[in-house]
């Protein structure tokens, strides 16, 4: 009867032991499920989405180090200088029920002085788009130009507004920018643009009118390029009837440039351009020429070369040369 019990007791304490180390035992929790950047492909390459979002990313930009050659008409003698330029760009774009909705910053900032610490870093561009809507700071139409560094076929940069509707082989598209006002001293006028272009076989052609409300002058702008044997000739006229925030360089101008693509890293491009009546003044013609060459030393690495001469009619300008040379890492 005792060994009975005996045997009873331990069992029980036994269970009510491993009853207690159960009771303590640790369990380990499963690790937090991880969200590792997704590649985002849905508006070309180099997007990614914002993790925990269906929004899209892409960052880029360049950094630029530029020697530049002209003519000091003060001195009368020929100068260099040498300067930096740093770009970030950030783009986000998504799938909506208005359509894509994207966004675009670029900030970027010039070293040129030694020891310049206080250089500005400045919003170059800021916009949304919305479809084919557009609203922003943003460079307009007239941004765009021939091959080569010789043509002056005008830019601006303001707050606009516009939409554009685009195809494989056709585009068309209208903005209203606000411009300085007659005195060019505030932001107070209104203009308006209207581009439309399009690609038949080898040759694209894109005609650009603008007008200035506040000065109540306009110019029109013709482009025209063609693939031709090795590389891309390209031919631009303009017309500005006064002075205006779109183009008043000349009344009358022609360009012209040639970018021959020589090997997969090489191109070559001769311009050149002519203008007639320069600042709206009758009679005061000028020229210019000049050779660009563009060579990629690496994926993302890039060597610009340029020089340039030109002559104007204008009493006390005698001809001039100017040159630069550019590395650029883009990325």
């Amino acid at each position: 009867m005792n060994i009975k019990s005996l045997l009873l007791g331990s069992a029980a304490a036994l269970a009510v032991v491993s009853g207690a180390q159960a009771a303590d035992a640790i369990v380990a929790a499963e690790p937090e499920p991880m969200e590792y950047v997704r590649v985002c492909d849905a508006f070309g390459t180099g997007y990614f989405y914002i993790p925990g979002t269906e929004t899209c990313l892409k960052i880029g930009g360049y950094v630029r180090a530029q020697i530049d050659i002209e003519h000091d008409d003060v001195a009368d003698e020929y100068v260099w200088d040498a300067w930096t330029r740093g770009r970030v760009e950030v783009s986000a774009k998504n799938d909506s029920e208005l359509g894509t909705i994207g966004s675009f910053i670029a900030f970027q900032a010039e070293g040129n002085e030694d020891n310049a610490v206080g250089s500005d870093f400045y919003l170059d561009e800021a916009y949304i788009t919305v479809g084919g809507f557009k609203v922003g700071y943003l460079y307009n139409y007239w941004d765009t130009g021939l091959a080569g560094e010789v043509d002056n076929l005008g830019s601006n940069l303001l707050n606009s507004a516009g939409y554009e509707y685009s195809s494989d082989a056709f585009k068309v598209g209208l903005f209203i920018d606000e411009l300085n006002d007659s005195l060019g001293e505030l932001n107070d006028g209104v203009g308006v643009e209207a581009l439309v272009s399009g690609t038949f076989g080898p040759v694209t052609a894109a005609l650009l009118g603008s007008y200035d409300f506040a000065s109540e002058e306009g110019a029109a702008r013709l482009i025209v390029e063609a693939e031709v044997g090795p590389g891309t000739l390209g031919v631009a006229g303009i017309y500005s009837s006064g002075f205006n925030s779109y183009y008043d360089a000349a009344q009358w101008t022609v360009a012209a440039s040639y970018a021959a693509k020589l090997t997969d890293k090489l191109t070559l491009t001769p311009g050149a351009q002519y203008y007639w009546d320069v600042d709206h003044v009758d009679g005061v013609d000028a020229w210019e020429v000049g050779l660009t060459l563009d060579y990629a030393l690496a994926e993302g690495l890039a060597l610009k070369a340029d020089v340039q001469y030109g002559d104007s009619e204008e009493v006390g300008v005698d001809g001039q040369w100017d040159a630069f040379v550019r590395l650029q890492r883009s990325f």
